[in-house]
């Protein structure tokens, strides 16, 4: 906060400085401003984990501010991440025996991500130009805060095999609706009436943030001994409890951060009022003159007949009797275009949709003898009349939101034949013309990727109701290890079993949309029993599946059988001859399936 004081103290001491250089001119009243950001933010997380640091990480903000006069409010959005480090010595460390050393590590650290939404009221300064201004920010909200995640162990051997201690671990967080108080100091200096840039500092707090319970644990650490009868080479020896904490711990996480950025002010153009009788486009006598040497302005709006639904992203073109296109443009948001200074004539106008055109319509000269009295102009609306649906569809890579661009999307009418295919483009959009009352399949191929077939159906839409079907479909990566949840086995036993059946009939399913793609099933144990034991068993439970898979028409060359035993384990804490309860077991005993693409 001192920090904060003396920033706030030097913004007023460089507005007094532009202020005696200023001459006085108006400045701007009841005004927005956008102010984009990036910055740069140093944590604190009070969370009693003596071993855990947090690293800063980089900032990306937006503010947007309505200004009366000096007392404004505003709004932020903030979208920080921070990575935690763990500061646990593993030098020199050894069993309580203090003979068997402790010499393989495992690490895991999940960065941290804060989201952050507050409103509240907003000071200012101003020089009397307006060049140069000072503002106290000051936000109230919530925040969402997720991730962090860190997980230390060490692995000794001795005789009796393997050990592995859990070292230092925190379950991390994962909390919405977090209040949160930011305050904030903003200097900004305007280039030119609209465009400023920024710099500033600020100080946000989050109220009792609660923390993740993994398994009955919050956060874990096991103290050693440091141990010097060897004066030349002190060694840390684990022989005291580990420390651990179950109940989460609703502690506060604030943070200080600086910023640099850009702010553009939405200002009002001034009003010129205009002579009676005389035409505002070329300040020219009235009609008929002005409009038949200035034009006038044609709204046009690009409807759907059958629902009355604007149609954004339309091409519009205006065309003189003899075919020339006199203007062009594409409608917005709000499904509109405008042309300006559009001499007197006959005109038609066409447009266009997703390659669809629209049903003409006409401008006479007639029209344009009124359009100075009317200051809204000439305006005509232009309709779409197609009968099919359209299908705006995005594909993503699956359980993550990012579009993936150049999938080939092909898309089958189930009741006819025939397929169609589209490329989707950077954000992963893509678009297809649907018949009313049929069903249709859909399937994306990309290298390096592979998808079920999807089913989309217009017998559930009406279309004097909607236009427009919004769809969304993912791809996996190829290498992509899937758990199948329902494939389970007997004890000791490698039979297929009735409950199996869906999960195998669906990678069946799969292979037929995909002929281009192998599959690998691996099956995997629990490390009780016999390593040797576990990897025959495992053997012949992937064999079994795999022989399922074939006699449903798969060619054995794109299945392959891998028995893994107890060499991959999820759970990585039980281990041989470590004990564990059989629901810590039940997570290393598993079946998957892998995609290999050709």
């Amino acid at each position: 906060m001192k920090n904060l004081l003396k920033l706030l103290l030097m913004s007023f001491v460089f507005a007094n400085v532009f202020s005696a250089m200023a001459q006085d001119e108006p400045l701007d009243r009841n005004y927005f401003q956008l102010s984009p950001r990036i910055g740069y933010d140093f944590p604190s997380y009070n969370n009693n984990t003596p071993y855990i640091d947090y690293k800063g990480g980089p900032d990306f903000g937006l503010s947007l501010d309505y200004y009366w006069n000096w007392f404004g409010v505003g709004a932020d959005f903030d979208y920080i991440t921070n990575s935690p480090e763990s500061t646990y010595g593993t030098t020199d460390l050894y069993e309580s025996d203090r003979v068997t050393p402790i010499n393989t590590f495992s690490l895991s650290e999940d960065k941290i991500t804060r989201m952050f939404y507050g409103i509240g009221p907003n000071a200012q300064y101003r020089t009397k130009t307006g060049k140069f201004t000072a503002e106290l920010n000051t936000r109230i909200g919530l925040a969402s805060i997720s991730g962090g995640r860190t997980n230390l162990e060490g692995t000794s051997t001795n005789l009796l095999g393997l050990t592995t201690h859990p070292l230092n671990f925190h379950a991390g967080y994962k909390d919405s609706g977090v209040l949160t108080f930011k305050g904030q100091v903003r200097l900004t200096y305007f280039l030119n009436k609209n465009w400023g840039i920024n710099g500033g500092a600020y100080y946000m707090k989050h109220f009792g943030v609660q923390e993740l319970n993994e398994s009955g644990v919050s956060a874990l650490y096991h103290p050693s001994t440091l141990v010097t009868e060897n004066v030349e080479q002190p060694i840390n020896v684990l022989d005291r409890e580990a420390f651990s904490r179950s109940e989460p711990c609703d502690c506060d996480i604030s943070s200080i951060g600086v910023f640099a950025g850009v702010t553009y002010k939405f200002t009002k153009n001034k009003v010129v009022k205009e002579v009676e009788n005389v035409c505002p486009v070329c300040q020219e006598d009235h009609l008929p003159h002005c409009c038949a040497t200035c034009g006038c302005g044609i709204t046009i709006m690009a409807k759907d007949k059958f629902t009355g639904e604007i149609l954004p992203e339309t091409d519009i073109i205006l065309k003189n009797l003899n075919g020339d296109i006199v203007q062009s443009g594409t409608t917005n948001a709000y499904g509109v275009v405008v042309f300006n200074e559009v001499l007197e004539n006959d005109y038609v106008i066409s447009g266009k949709l997703y390659t669809v055109n629209l049903e003409d319509e006409r401008i006479s000269k007639e029209e344009f003898k009124n359009c100075q009295k009317d200051s809204a102009g000439i305006q005509k609306v232009i309709l779409y009349t197609d009968e099919n649906f359209i299908l705006k569809g995005n594909v993503v890579e699956c359980n993550v939101d990012q579009g993936i661009q150049s999938v080939n999307i092909i898309l089958k009418d189930k009741l006819n034949t025939g397929e169609k295919h589209t490329l989707s483009d950077v954000e992963g959009d893509f678009m297809f013309h649907l018949k009313q009352a049929s069903t249709y399949t859909l399937n994306g191929k990309k290298d390096g990727y592979y998808s079920s077939e999807v089913e989309v159906s217009t017998d559930s839409y009406e279309r004097d109701k909607t236009l427009f079907i919004d769809f969304e479909m993912c791809v996996d990566p190829c290498g992509k290890a899937i758990k199948l949840d329902n494939i389970n086995f007997d004890l000791d036993k490698s039979d297929i079993l009735p409950v199996s059946i869906p999960d195998l009939e669906r990678i069946v399913k799969l292979m037929q949309d995909n002929p281009n793609i192998q599959v690998e099933m691996s099956s995997h144990t629990d490390s009780q029993g016999s390593d040797v034991y576990n990897k025959k068993l495992s053997q012949r439970r992937a064999d079994a599946t795999v022989n399922y898979i074939a006699k449903q028409g798969i060619s054995k060359d794109r299945l392959i059988a891998r028995g893994a035993g107890e060499t991959e384990l999820k759970n990585a804490k039980c281990a041989n001859n470590v004990p564990c309860t059989d629901d810590e077991h039940r997570v290393n005993r598993r079946t998957e399936f892998k995609v290999v693409c050709f």
